[in-house]
């Protein structure tokens, strides 16, 4: 299998009187898998409280092992582009700009790249978390992918498609139900849902991936002998999640479920030569699972 580095995608843009703008940056990977690619193009970051990631009175310690301190912490999005020559296929779409300002540049990175919304086929979701599902919408609420088929996992869509899902979701995701919502009515006649273990599209296998939502997906993409997990939200840092990962993550909606799930994955990643790919995952996301005693460590594709 070849792997290859693309460590910075730059672009420099013109501020008119006042010259260049410093240039704005796209951690990217890419992934060969046979002759298909895989790209992780940067969405930007989230800026979350630290207690998001785990109210575990040994998560301060941890997280200063890794240089974190202070009551927020940034969460790099990596959102995954596949292209076999036929399929050009979006896992995920980013926040759009109604999430955070950090995040949301999707767009550019798909200038930078040289690809355009047109050309997309298929987006797929691993979930309709604000950071994966908003920015599939444009300012008009008209579809940015309009060329493309839409699928969803069946339990994902039917949980967050739910009107009572407003009302009776709790940890402060009233807003997350609502967005979500509004974009699966809109995109309701464009949606194709899906069970896990169902090959989705030629090469790509769904895998529930159960907690973080209540219908979390992920996927093998596979072509030949070579393949890559994309976990999403699964496996959603590269610290806790791995040096403790059954530890309840404020993130997941089902903290017990979450936790085996995150387990189940690092065990079979780790044990296996399959890389992986994470949404929340640093240096483009794109890496692989060692074991490190009874933990698991992530080691980036350099």
């Amino acid at each position: 299998m070849q792997l290859t580095r693309r460590t910075i995608l730059r672009t420099a843009l013109a501020a008119g009187v006042g010259g260049l703008l410093p240039a704005r940056s796209f951690a990217a990977s890419q992934l060969a898998l046979g002759t298909a690619t895989l790209d992780t193009l940067s969405d930007g970051h989230l800026v979350l409280p630290i207690g998001f990631i785990s109210d575990n009175p040994g998560a301060p310690d941890l997280l200063a092992r890794h240089g974190l301190s202070g009551p927020e912490i940034e969460s790099p999005c990596n959102v995954t582009l596949y292209r076999d020559g036929t399929n050009t296929v979006l896992f995920d779409v980013g926040s759009g700009p109604d999430f955070m300002p950090t995040a949301g540049k999707l767009a550019e990175a798909f200038d930078v790249l040289g690809v355009t919304a047109d050309e997309v086929t298929h987006v797929v979701f691993t979930h309709a978390h604000p950071d994966h599902l908003w920015g599939v919408l444009d300012d008009f609420d008209e579809p940015i992918f309009a060329n493309a088929t839409h699928l969803m996992g069946r339990a994902e869509y039917d949980y967050w498609a739910d009107p009572n899902t407003v009302s009776t979701i709790s940890g402060g995701r009233e807003t997350f139900a609502a967005g979500a919502i509004r974009r699966l009515q809109t995109l309701e006649d464009r949606i194709v849902t899906f069970e896990d273990g169902e090959e989705i599209i030629p090469g790509i296998g769904a895998r529930a991936s159960y907690g973080h939502t209540p219908g979390h997906m992920s996927f093998e993409v596979r072509q030949g002998n070579t393949s890559a997990l994309i976990v999403g939200d699964a496996i959603a840092n590269a610290h806790m999640a791995f040096e403790a990962p059954s530890w309840a993550s404020g993130s997941d909606q089902d903290a017990e479920m979450g936790a085996k799930t995150r387990l189940d994955l690092l065990g079979m990643l780790a044990d296996g030569t399959m890389p992986m790919v994470g949404f929340h995952l640093p240096e483009g996301g794109v890496g692989r699972v060692e074991r490190a005693g009874d933990a698991f460590r992530f080691i980036p594709e350099a």
